[in-house]
């Protein structure tokens, strides 16, 4: 038998590693579990960097989205590591479609700084683009990209220095309600806590496959590119930005040294199980970047240096899944962040440490209630 918790985590990506950090900070004696080694590549918690930004395609996530950006900054100070760097964000697509109207709306209802630019605005502020007639853009401040490999690194290394034992490389067999606590099965012991958290990213369907959620997996692949002119895609001259056009739904990142600019697509990578997914990007899918940036960023064409596979985790409702298990209330979850998740890694761990130790939240989580999938309780 190994030794008893009070809460183990399973799951030590984004979500799994901000929780056990909150926990650690009350006071909590927390173990993680994880699968893999520190650092895998197999989930959705790598890649070097991820968009942040607050003008929101859905209102309802502009309070929480506000109040990650106050714990990435605490978290930076703490730490002592740059964590997020603000660049302002640029969103194109056609005049009337989610694209644009979600972020407006957003700005207005939560009073963002927002502006609305012309394809003429856009060429004269930010040269690397080039966009056609038909589209619009819509230019958000306060917005960025943050570096998972170091938050989760932050979160983890502060945890251990609270006290966190974290178990890489041990994956959890199975889990079962032990009276009023929990017991963990794992290759190697078996662990008993009185609280248990589940942040299992694209594993969700098997440590929570009683609950039925409507998740399925999603391959994401992302290139790495040597703009042809640097100096226009510099952070200091590029944002971060996203495209729905009319060859799909395209994501990128200025260009940053060594790593060039990163480029990934929302639409069409198919549907995958985390064992069972094409880690290879074929040279099609590589062609389908070039040319989207020969039309719409052509000073961006280059060599592509490397490119990388991860997985979005989705709901129908591409809403997150937080919740505590419908008959063991000692057991708490998050999963299904459908690919815009991690920006919330800061304050989805402080809500599942709430919701752990309390019971309840401040924060306004109930839209994300696996209630609105008419979730039925089960039986263990």
């Amino acid at each position: 038998m190994g030794q008893t918790y009070d809460v183990i985590v399973v799951g030590l990506g984004a979500m799994g590693s901000a929780t056990i950090y909150e926990l650690t900070r009350r006071g909590q004696r927390v173990l993680g579990l994880d699968a893999y080694e520190r650092g895998h590549t197999r989930g959705a918690s790598h890649g070097r960097s991820r968009i942040f930004r607050q003008a929101y395609t859905s209102p309802a996530y502009v309070p929480l989205v506000k109040r990650s950006y106050l714990l990435w900054r605490d978290l930076e100070e703490v730490s002592g590591r740059p964590l997020l760097t603000m660049t302002g964000m640029l969103l194109v697509g056609r005049p009337g479609t989610e694209m644009i109207i979600g972020p407006i709306e957003s700005a207005l209802a939560h009073d963002l700084p927002y502006e609305l630019l012309t394809p003429a605005d856009v060429a004269q502020r930010f040269p690397g683009f080039r966009l056609s007639d038909q589209l619009v853009a819509v230019y958000e401040p306060g917005a960025g990209f943050l570096r998972p490999e170091e938050c989760i690194g932050a979160f983890l290394d502060l945890a251990t220095r609270q006290g966190a034992a974290l178990h890489h490389q041990e994956p959890v067999r199975r889990w079962s309600a032990d009276g009023a606590g929990v017991r963990v099965e794992t290759a190697h012991h078996v662990y008993t806590a009185a609280r248990l958290v589940i942040t299992p990213g694209p594993w969700a369907g098997n440590l929570l496959a009683e609950l039925e959620l409507p998740l399925t997996v999603q391959r994401v692949v992302n290139v790495h590119v040597e703009p042809r002119h640097p100096d226009l895609f510099a952070p200091t001259r590029c944002p971060v930005f996203g495209w729905d056009v009319p060859e799909g739904q395209y994501y990128g990142f200025p260009a940053l040294p060594g790593e060039g600019m990163k480029l990934g697509r929302n639409t069409d990578n198919g549907v995958c199980t985390p064992d069972r997914i094409e880690r290879t990007v074929t040279e099609a899918e590589i062609g389908a970047f070039v040319q989207m940036l020969e039309r719409y960023m052509p000073q961006g064409v280059g060599p592509i240096t490397h490119t990388l596979t991860c997985m979005y985790t989705n709901t129908p409702d591409r809403h997150f899944v937080i919740d505590r298990h419908p008959v063991h209330a000692q057991v708490i979850y998050g999963c299904g962040f459908s690919g815009h998740g991690f920006k919330f890694a800061s304050v989805i761990g402080e809500i599942l440490c709430d919701l752990t130790l309390q019971g309840t939240t401040p924060q306004p989580i109930a839209f994300l209630s696996a209630a609105r999938f008419g979730a039925r309780p089960v039986s263990r």
